[in-house]
């Protein structure tokens, strides 16, 4: 691994908390020292599932993850992350086809570094992130009304204290709307993420799943307590905090 020193770069201003998943000590090690001493605080997990649960748990504003980690792939890790989080991910990865980071920044990754890397490469991309960090944006792991719970981080959903089996598309879209609390999410943007670019069209994909959704979770299409739907235009997650305005 060919790393160089952070040098004369910029300190970073304190309270920035940065995640870094990977599985060699040794990287990890050298980044966590190279990151506090330009004023960062670190968090590090040597595999997948321990990440996520840092994240979950004590939260980043921004994820430095390596692609090949012991217990799942890196990829995996995106995937997961991204039904509840939108904190920047910075992938640490060998792979430097066009295909291989085209297809990284479609599963949710902000940016890569090739390895070897330099680490004041690394360092430059998180600072150009951090400059507009917006992690105070994101809904916390957990919604719970009394009634509806939504674990985002552990993928688990009770009502009225039992357990709800959702599919992973249907946990998917709860997930989206949940963590972007009473704001308007676009038809357009659900189907973008949930199905990809060429199903922008296919309203027909979401109806069926909002369909499902609302069945399972006892919401009504005509009395909506939770999803509702602005026609043609989008859905909306109505949190205990909204409906009481």
């Amino acid at each position: 691994m060919h790393m160089t020193d952070a040098g004369d770069a910029p300190a970073a201003k304190s309270g920035h908390r940065v995640l870094v998943i990977d599985d060699e000590p040794q990287i990890r090690k050298f980044i966590d020292i190279s990151l506090r001493s330009q004023g960062y605080a670190t968090l590090l997990a040597e595999n997948g599932q321990q990440g996520l649960g840092l994240l979950a748990s004590r939260g980043a504003d921004i994820v430095v993850l390596d692609l090949g980690l012991p217990d799942m792939d890196g990829r995996e890790v995106l995937q997961e992350l991204r039904q509840w989080s939108r904190v920047p991910v910075v992938v640490l990865t060998v792979r430097a086809s066009e295909a291989e980071k085209v297809a990284l920044l479609d599963a949710g990754a902000n940016d890569y570094v090739t390895k070897p890397f330099g680490i004041a490469e690394l360092m430059a991309r998180l600072r150009a992130f951090l400059r507009h960090a917006t992690s105070a944006d994101d809904a916390g792991p957990v919604y719970d009304d009394g009634t509806l719970r939504i674990d985002l981080a552990r993928r688990e959903v009770h009502r009225d204290g039992q357990a709800v089996a959702l599919t992973r598309k249907e946990f998917a879209l709860l997930s989206l709307l949940a963590r972007q609390p009473d704001r308007l999410v676009t038809q357009a943007q659900l189907l973008r993420e949930m199905w990809g670019p060429t199903h922008e069209a296919d309203a027909h994909y979401l109806r069926v799943l909002v369909a499902k959704l609302r069945q399972k979770l006892g919401d009504a299409a005509t009395a909506p307590r939770y999803i509702v739907t602005e026609p043609g235009v989008g859905l909306k997650f109505v949190s205990a905090r909204g409906e009481s305005h």
